[in-house]
């Protein structure tokens, strides 16, 4: 497969994945939260108030230049198309960060943001978990940030590597976690639980 086709898939892939999302967003059903015991663990929360001012930010450049151009039929048009496009796509990584929540299980802790990364870790290969506020981060050979408003709040270390796929399909392991969650105290002490407990969901 040539690096073009790969490209176009993923931009189309990734669009259509936001797409759902608001669909998903407005029926209320999150995505892979309907397993026995599994418990979702948002992060939208720390990029709301982001979010909603750049999609502000947006409504206010479309109407701006709907006046500007309104001479201009064509290019009014033109921009008129995109500007609307990108407040669906502001509208939509809102809707994947609320509809892609964290999610446990008894097995397994899956990481998301938005609807480019997606990583399911074996508890198995958690050597240990802890609640480390981080606002900067550095890129490095086996780790992966997936910060939210430019902050991390859960650190996760690896036994062994766990691989993913990067947004344009690119295969890629790690050993070291970072990520964000709304409630990262609750999720922290809910894993090392489950990673003890015999039986991780008592009725």
């Amino acid at each position: 497969m040539s690096g073009a086709h790969r490209v176009a898939r993923s931009l189309v892939r990734h669009e259509l994945l936001l797409l759902a999302s608001l669909l998903r967003w407005v029926a209320r059903r999150p995505h892979g939260v309907g397993e026995d015991g599994a418990r979702a663990f948002g992060y939208a929360r720390g990029q709301g108030a982001m979010m909603f001012g750049f999609g502000f930010v947006c409504v206010v450049e479309t109407v701006t230049m709907s006046v500007l151009l309104r001479d201009f039929p064509l290019v009014h048009s033109a921009f008129l198309v995109l500007d609307l496009y990108t407040i669906l796509i502001v509208a939509g990584l809102h809707a994947a960060s609320v509809t892609r929540p964290h999610v446990l299980t008894g097995t397994t802790l899956r990481l998301r943001r938005f609807a480019t990364v997606d990583l399911c870790v074996p508890l198995s290969a958690i050597a240990s978990v802890r609640r480390e506020l981080r606002t900067t981060h550095e890129k490095r050979d086996g780790e992966l940030n997936m910060e939210v408003g430019s902050q991390t709040t859960v650190t996760v270390e690896l036994v062994d590597p766990v691989a993913y796929l990067t947004f344009f399909g690119r295969r890629r392991e790690v050993r070291l976690v970072r990520f964000h969650a709304d409630d990262s105290d609750h999720l922290v002490g809910r894993i090392m639980d489950v990673r003890i407990a015999p039986d991780p969901w008592p009725s």
